[in-house]
This record gives C-alpha cells, sequence and structure tokens, in this order.
C-alpha cells in the first residue's frame, strides 16, 4: 500500500520523523587482539545492529567477535584541547620512567 506521499505502507522515508539509532561497530580479528572500530550503521535495537554489522563488516570471516555501541552513549575528549588534555602536569616527573635512575648493583635492571 502506498500513502499519499508516495511511501510504501510500514517503511521509514528519509522524511520521516522516525530514524533508527546510529551504532558504532568494533570488530576483533582474531582471539587475544583488542577489538578495532570499523564503521556505523542504523539499526533499531541491540540484535539488529550486530546481525547488520556482522553482514557488512565480516563477510570474509574477517572477525570472531562483533561489539555495536549506541553512538550517543559515546562521550569523547574535544579536539581542540589535545595539548591541555594530553599533556603531563608540571611538576609530576615521577609518572615518567626517565624520572628514576637505575640502582647500581641490579643487574637485570
Amino acid at each position: 500500500m502506498v500513502d499519499a506521499g508516495g511511501a510504501a505502507a510500514g517503511l521509514e522515508t528519509p522524511n520521516s520523523q522516525e530514524t533508527w539509532p546510529l551504532w558504532e561497530v568494533f570488530v576483533r580479528a582474531n582471539r587475544g587482539l583488542n577489538h578495532v572500530h570499523v564503521g556505523s550503521l542504523h539499526a533499531p535495537d541491540a540484535s539488529m545492529a550486530v546481525r547488520n554489522a556482522r553482514d557488512l563488516y565480516t563477510r570474509r570471516s574477517e572477525g570472531v567477535s562483533i561489539w555495536v555501541v549506541p553512538a550517543d552513549v559515546i562521550t569523547t575528549s574535544d579536539p581542540d584541547d589535545k595539548d591541555a588534555f594530553f599533556e603531563s602536569p608540571a611538576g609530576k616527573n615521577y609518572r615518567h620512567a626517565v624520572y628514576y635512575t637505575a640502582s647500581e648493583g641490579v643487574p637485570h635492571l
């Protein structure tokens, strides 16, 4: 059935008020490796997001594990504040290994 706007009944159109949430997808290639961000997709729920992620990002058996995370729950740092955010605080050199000297008489250090 087609509505007055020309869209099929039950299907969403780009002008629709309802859109599926955005999910960020992470795939682990092999056991022991980290999950790596591979892309994003829209899906109605987590289960469908995992299925769609499998179909989109592991078509050639590249992965052994998939994580999907709702994009709206991810919090990030501001790239414009990178210098202040990642800069080591002044006076806290003890946090870096170069601050310490090797002990004499301890051959394995």
